[in-house]
């Protein structure tokens, strides 16, 4: 969760700033959604608010992360 917290805002900030993502893969990121959305569903699955907030939290941060790409290498 702390780097969920901590990790990815600072690289949305980052982002935001230089309105570039040059650096970052996104097919990483993709994975990392995929990755966090599946262990949502386990989550949703086995009734684990735990797994389903933490995890649901980097499908949203990383989503913000994939959005960013998107626009910003449409930008160029």
């Amino acid at each position: 969760i702390l780097a969920k917290l901590r990790g990815f805002p600072d690289q949305i900030r980052k982002n935001f700033k230089r309105k570039s993502t040059e650096g970052l893969s996104a097919i990483m990121i993709i994975i990392g959604i995929i990755g966090y959305t599946l262990w949502t569903i386990h989550g949703i699955i086995r009734n684990d608010w735990v797994l389903i907030v933490g995890q649901g939290l980097g499908i949203i941060v990383t989503g913000i992360i994939l959005i960013q790409i998107i626009i910003y290498r449409k930008i160029r």
